[in-house]
């Protein structure tokens, strides 16, 4: 039960990749751009994330669900795949509203 959280989001990206090959939506139409883009997003959050933590506002809990590997006090490493989930849906979904909106 461990790896269930961090399963199931690699099984959502990995769903968001097929929908971005299949449409070319953000990283098949423009690689360079799309790694920066969810680099500095997930980088932006995990900066966010430590601030929260440091503060006192944010901590991991307990969950039978998460894999309990550490990437620093309070920041589990589920929280890179959530954070670059967060992101990759953000640039498929802007890319599908900008296609709509052309139409």
């Amino acid at each position: 039960m461990g790896f269930a959280y961090i399963s199931i989001l690699m099984v959502s990206l990995a769903g968001f990749a097929i929908l971005d090959r299949k449409f070319s939506l953000v990283i098949w139409k423009d690689a360079k751009w799309a790694a920066f883009t969810l680099a500095f997003g997930v980088l932006f959050f995990s900066i966010w994330d430590v601030a929260g933590i440091m503060a006192d506002i944010f901590s991991t809990g307990s969950s039978k669900y998460i894999s309990g590997l550490m990437m620093a006090p309070d920041f589990p490493i589920e929280e890179l795949f959530f954070l670059t989930l967060l992101c990759y849906q953000t640039l498929i979904f802007w890319e599908i509203l900008k296609r709509r909106r052309s139409v």
